[in-house]
């Protein structure tokens, strides 16, 4: 049996048993000068399969937008979007073209839009 071949099965098993079980590497490094505490760094490392990292109540991966698809978007993404719609209705009014069927994934829920240019030029007073 070739060296190589056992010892990869080895570190297979011991990697999937680790991923399995989870495993925590916690550490502390201080820089002390003369009893004065100049620096102190804490290290909590957690290896675990997405599976036990999920039981355990972890997924921030989920909403991390560089890491997940499913992400919506940052509040400024969002308003961004509403406003590039806002300029396009502009100059679709100033062209007289006809505003064209969307899906509906991007647009905002009523409400979120802010009021267009002349919004509120004609408000009633109360009585």
């Amino acid at each position: 049996m070739p060296y190589g071949s056992s010892s990869t099965s080895s570190l297979a098993d011991i990697l999937e048993r680790v991923l399995d079980k989870g495993i925590v590497i916690a550490g502390d490094i201080r820089i002390n000068l003369l009893d004065i505490e100049l620096l102190t760094i804490k290290l909590r490392i957690l290896i675990a399969s997405v599976d036990k990292a999920k039981e355990m109540g972890i997924d921030w991966w989920e909403h991390d937008p560089s890491l997940s698809s499913r992400h919506t978007g940052s509040p400024l993404e969002q308003e961004n979007r509403r406003l590039r719609a806002e300029l396009e209705a502009l100059r679709r009014d100033r062209t007289g073209e006809p505003e064209p069927v969307e899906s509906g994934e991007d647009r905002g829920e009523p409400g979120d839009a802010a009021p267009g240019p002349g919004a509120g030029t004609k408000r009633r007073r109360p009585q």
